[in-house]
């Protein structure tokens, strides 16, 4: 269900990754995947990032990931994220090989119960009808 009072930046959609909200408003998480050099990319571009080609498609991804890096936030970055304190921002890895930033939920930001490596999975957070963000949660 949306938030009704969603007070944080949003992110912007462009051209190059419009695909990518649209099919995370449907439960997909997706990545670019280059074709030419078969290297699997986050976040959406017109080019691949490896070898420079434009004959990237799309592939869903597992969901399925490991916390790369995080930390706990104790200090807000903008006024929205104040009620969310602490909170824990991390990179995952997922199953694909891409690195993606995003927000570890369903846990308590404690070091103690996270630790590198650990199993995620994505969970999507309806904002409103454009935005669905992909956030991850320890896996079940």
């Amino acid at each position: 269900m949306p938030s009704s009072e969603y007070s944080k930046p949003l992110p912007v959609p462009q051209p190059e990754s419009d695909y990518y909200w649209e099919q995370a408003r449907h439960g997909k998480l997706v990545v670019q995947n280059c074709v030419d050099c078969e290297g699997a990319q986050f976040y959406p571009r017109v080019l691949c990032a490896g070898c420079g080609s434009r004959n990237l498609e799309w592939l869903e991804a597992s969901g399925r990931a490991t916390l790369y890096t995080f930390a706990i936030v104790h200090q807000p970055p903008h006024p929205g994220f104040r009620d969310d304190l602490p909170y824990i921002t991390a990179i995952v890895e997922l199953e694909e090989g891409v690195r993606i930033p995003s927000q570890v939920i369903g846990i308590e930001p404690d070091p103690d119960l996270l630790h590198i490596g650990m199993q995620l999975e994505v969970a999507f957070e309806e904002i409103d009808e454009s935005i669905t963000l992909p956030k991850f949660r320890p896996a079940r």
